[in-house]
Formats: C-alpha cells, structure tokens, sequence
C-alpha cells in the first residue's frame, strides 16, 4: 500500500530534507520499513507474519517501489507571470524509489517550504511510469491518495462523464487516483475550466467537494456491481497551499481504512535549525533539549507513517473521519457521513465466500 506525507504552515518552512530523508522513520525509509503505533507494534517482525489481520497484513507488507512524486508551494512565480497571485505547486516526479533518486537528495537539500506532499508509490496494477506517480496537480490545487478503488475497471467510464472537460484533458496517466483527483477538482470548481483552477476555495467547500468525489464513486460502483461490489481504502488529501484536507476512509462496517496519522510537534524534531538529535526513539526530555524559546512554529503534519519514533506526537485519525487544516493551522476532525447503504463488504476477509 502506498505511503504519503504531507506538511502544511502558517509561519514556518520546512527543509525538504529535514522533513522528507533525515527523520528515523522518513518516507524515504517506508519502502520497506513501516512503524503504526495504535495498529501494528514496532520491531516485531513476526506481529505482521503472524497477524490475523488479513487487510493490515496485506497492507504493509508491502514494497512501496513503484514511483516517487513530490508537490511543494514555492512564491517564485508571482514575480514573473502578472496573474499568477500566491504560491504555486512545483511538481518532481520519478518511477524510481527515493532511496536510488539522486535527483531528489538534491532537491531535498536546497529547497525550503511552507507546503509539501511527497508520495511513494505500489501499484495495484497500473503501469509503472512517472505520469502515474502522485500528487496530481491542478493549478494551484494538489491531490494524493493512498488506497485503492475497487473494479476501478467497471466504473472508470462513468467517473470520466462526471469530469470536466479540462479536468479530463489534465489526467495524463491511468490511475484510479488521478481520475479521482480530476473528478475532486471538477467538484470543487463546479465544473469551471481552468482559470478556475487557479482561485482558493473555503474549507468548506474544499472538504464538501471531497466527500461528494467519495459518494459518487461508491454510487457508480452500487449501479454498476450492486451486492458483490467491495469496498474502497480512500486515503485523500488535498491542499491549495494554505489549507488542507485530508481523509480515512473505507466503506465498510467494520474494516479499518489504511493507516493515517496527524501532529503538530513532531516539527521539533524534523527541523535541522535547532540542535542536537532529538529524533532518537531512545531520547525522553526533548523539550528540555530544545528549550521554550528554540520551538519552532506552528505546523501539521499528516502521515500514513508517523515520521518520529515519539507515539505522544502522533494522533491516529479515526475511522472514516476528515481531518482539516485552516489558514491559521487550526487542526479538526470531522466525521465523514454518508448512507450506510454504500457500504460493501470483502468476502476474502470477512470470510462469507
């Protein structure tokens, strides 16, 4: 299952490497390594062998090596295009895993931001190549997923007719994830073309738009499998550089979505302009280290991983829950609702067939 990352700012950028390569748990590191407090205990290799668990077990075990992307927000081009007002997403992209990137170490090092998405990619079956890699980017608008939609196959004609014509022209790849983003967009901007894709939206209309992506895709799956559909893991997130939407879901009645995490102190620990080596899982009094005066500013990190090895700065989002982030960095989680009769099942792991 992929892996995504994603940080946001009011007040503070962040070193891409400090947040994306130096941390203990890094998503340059969940390729192969994976640490989920709350569902799967750390440095016990056999609790994931020997798990009951047929979704957590499938999940992460693994190989996150099928593509790397990284979106950040950077001002540079509103002193030479005369409409272009705010920050805007530049877009890395490689079929390669970053620990053989050396494109990206480099990147990584000599830029700074105050928004970023980074993603590594395992394919569910589409082809491996850069234009399939996440995040999609839709003006000033990002997009990411990590999960999959269930016979993405039956259903992909039916999403293209619900996109844009702009939108439609702007997937480029043939993912299940891109389709959902373009059809996020198309939602958000109520169809405009892509001037529209340029303007901010409210937060609200950012996480409406959202949940009606999500509803639309399981009422074209109840049209088109009825009872023996199964359900989807919609892990999304998007951002228009200043807020942030970000959702866990699966629909299904019992069934855990993917795992995704959330902190706003875990930044202490990423930021190389403070001292020492306050990552180490074996580090206890890291504000003592840091001192009230050296924390740095206000942050949220959302994760599928948490980055650090210090449970107490990670919060796991609940079950089928939205977490959004304001213009200020305010932090809220809100329940995603939806009818019950949307709900699928998974006869491989619930055992009925």
């Amino acid at each position: 299952m992929c892996r995504w990352f994603a940080y946001i700012s009011p007040i503070e950028p962040c070193l891409l490497s400090d947040v994306l390569i130096t941390p203990a748990n890094s998503i340059s590191k969940q390729c192969s390594e994976h640490y989920l407090p709350g569902l799967l205990p750390h440095d016990s290799e056999k609790d994931l062998d020997d798990s009951s668990d047929a979704l957590l077990k499938m999940r992460n075990s693994l190989l996150n090596m099928d593509g790397l992307g990284i979106a950040w927000y950077t001002p540079a081009a509103t002193s030479y295009i005369k409409h272009i007002d705010g920050p805007r997403p530049a877009l890395y992209k490689s079929q390669s895993p970053p620990i053989n990137d050396f494109n990206f170490r480099s990147l990584c090092e000599n830029t700074e931001t105050y928004c970023v998405f980074a993603h590594i990619r395992a394919s569910s079956g589409s082809v491996v190549t850069q234009v399939n890699s996440h995040p999609f980017v839709f003006g000033r608008h990002v997009f990411m997923h990590n999960g999959v939609i269930s016979s993405f196959s039956k259903i992909r004609r039916d999403m293209a007719d619900l996109v844009s014509f702009d939108a439609y022209c702007n997937i480029f790849g043939s993912t299940d994830s891109e389709h959902s983003a373009a059809l996020y967009i198309t939602n958000l901007t109520q169809h405009g073309g892509k001037d529209s894709w340029q303007k901010t939206y409210s937060l609200e209309d950012m996480l409406k738009a959202m949940i009606k992506t999500v509803i639309q895709i399981m009422e074209l799956q109840k049209k088109k499998a009825g009872a023996a559909r199964t359900p989807n893991s919609l892990n999304f997130c998007t951002t228009d550089g200043s807020k942030m939407v970000a959702i866990r879901f699966r629909n299904h009645a019992t069934q855990q979505p993917p795992s995704l995490y959330w902190s706003e102190f875990a930044g202490r620990t990423l930021n190389g302009k403070f001292p020492g080596n306050p990552d180490s899982k074996d580090l206890v009094n890291k504000d003592a280290i840091l001192g009230e005066d050296e924390k740095i500013g206000k942050h949220t990190i959302i994760a599928s991983e948490p980055t650090t090895y210090d449970e107490k700065e990670w919060n796991l989002i609940n079950r089928n829950c939205a977490l959004i982030v304001d213009e200020n960095g305010i932090e809220t989680e809100v329940p995603i609702e939806y009818d019950s009769e949307l709900d699928a099942r998974d006869p491989a792991v619930d055992g009925k067939e």
